[in-house]
């Protein structure tokens, strides 16, 4: 079983980019109607402020989408709070998926912007968390914790976290049950808090709550309570979840033994990309486990999971390949060439190209011409690199017909032609394949 982490960061607001709403003057009031009339004339400050005025229904109706509008305006400016506000929505899925790369880089902007601006981070929150609101204490909290507009201090950071939790903010909860777990060691607080956070919906505490269930880490073991939580979360999305569930419907283990709902659930988590997931649906095609057998299947889900780097798919693709597989084959030459989750190395990615193109792939032939005609792991060779376009093309393959156009165009490998690498360009260009289309429109003929 695996157990997942939530790095929580900076701050919180929530995302859904999209475009501004007529605002009803009726429904706006006080601060938030100047901030607005500001914020209409590019006032960053005034926009950033707004934003929090929608999240948190201050003198207006609360309106996330509205929230992050403001916010988005006023951090594309390089407001520094808007910036990191925007960062929270991307990490903790606030309106918008998760998405860590993108919280990283609002993030990352911070940093650019006005030493000032950042070291007066923290301040923007103070007053309203000592006033109680529970998003500013937990935004504070977060400061606390990273240094951010404060020194970093661990204690406050865990106060306004504990302020902010017991107000019931979800997102606090599931963190004092990541201190509680991870750094106190307490489990029994860790699913005290993840219990809270998971009863609102919070999907990484159903996750972890289920975890701890499934372990019984800080709670009798109960291996139904942990499905139970397993689909909660997973039914969210959590990919993590929904390979655990697939496990125990494979297993029986707290629910009744449900291949189809393995199968149903396992599929979820790969196609989100969970690498063991893949791997695992793998198998089951390669081995018709719970499936029907499809050799293609698998080898598709092995090509997945080896791209990043699991040696496990990319030694089942090597034994596929070395046994003949035409598609494991290829998918080898197609990592090998790229640095897919192995070292770049254009030898072995000759080698199964080869492979694969004596056999008759298509785009194996016209990639091993790519590796000829270039002179990457083998020695440069446009004549053979020609043969393995025509063999390519022949197949209708646009690229290796495009390909096999320009070296007749060029006299690479073959005898200079223009009347045929026009014929190539055509056949390639009647595909909608825009670089022989182009070669057309250059050269002045039609398709």
């Amino acid at each position: 079983m695996k157990k997942s982490f939530l790095l929580l960061i900076f701050v919180t607001l929530l995302f859904s980019c999209g475009n501004s709403q007529q605002v009803n003057k009726s429904q706006i009031s006080g601060k938030a109607q100047v901030y607005y009339n500001k914020a209409k004339q590019g006032d960053a400050d005034a926009q950033c402020h707004l934003g929090w005025c929608y999240q948190n229904g201050i003198g207006v109706t609360k309106d996330l989408k509205q929230a992050v509008y403001w916010y988005q305006k006023a951090a594309e400016q390089g407001n520094a709070y808007a910036q990191l506000n925007l960062g929270v929505c991307y990490e903790c899925g606030y309106g918008v998926p998760k998405d860590i790369n993108k919280a990283c880089d609002w993030y990352f902007k911070i940093t650019h912007n006005d030493e000032n601006d950042q070291l007066n981070l923290g301040e923007w929150y103070k007053k309203e968390a000592e006033e109680g609101l529970s998003q500013a204490q937990f935004n504070l909290a977060l400061c606390y914790s990273r240094g951010i507009g404060v020194t970093q201090d661990e204690e406050r950071s865990l106060y306004w976290f504990q302020k902010a939790a017991i107000q019931g903010h979800a997102d606090a909860q599931f963190y004092l049950g990541e201190h509680y777990g991870t750094y106190d060691e307490d489990d029994e607080q860790a699913v005290y808090w993840y219990q809270k956070a998971a009863q609102q919906g919070h999907d990484d505490a159903q996750y972890n709550l289920a975890i701890s269930y499934y372990n019984g880490e800080g709670v009798a073991k109960d291996v139904k309570q942990a499905v139970y939580w397993f689909q909660k979360a997973a039914q969210q999305g959590h990919a993590d979840a929904q390979y655990n569930l697939a496990i125990c419907y494979h297993n029986g283990e707290g629910v009744a033994k449900d291949v189809k709902q393995a199968v149903y659930w396992i599929k979820k988590a790969a196609e989100q990309g969970d690498v063991d997931a893949q791997y695992n649906l793998a198998e089951c095609y390669y081995n018709g486990d719970c499936v029907a057998k499809d050799t293609k299947q698998a080898v598709s889900w092995f090509r997945k999971a080896a791209e990043v780097g699991n040696e496990d798919a990319q030694n089942a693709l090597k034994r596929l390949g070395y046994c003949g597989d035409v598609d494991a084959q290829f998918y080898l030459g197609v990592c090998y060439d790229n640095g897919d989750g192995v070292d770049k190395d254009s030898e072995q990615a000759v080698y199964w190209y080869q492979k694969a193109a004596e056999q008759g792939h298509a785009e194996a032939q016209s990639n091993l011409g790519v590796c000829y005609e270039n002179g990457e792991g083998v020695d440069l060779n446009p004549k053979r690199a020609v043969y393995w376009y025509q063999k390519a093309a022949e197949q209708d393959f646009a690229r290796a017909q495009h390909r096999l156009g320009s070296c007749y165009e060029r006299g690479e490998g073959v005898t200079k032609n223009l009347t045929i690498a026009v014929s190539w360009y055509q056949k390639a260009a009647r595909k909608d394949y825009a670089p022989a289309q182009n070669a057309l429109k250059r050269l002045g003929y039609s398709w």
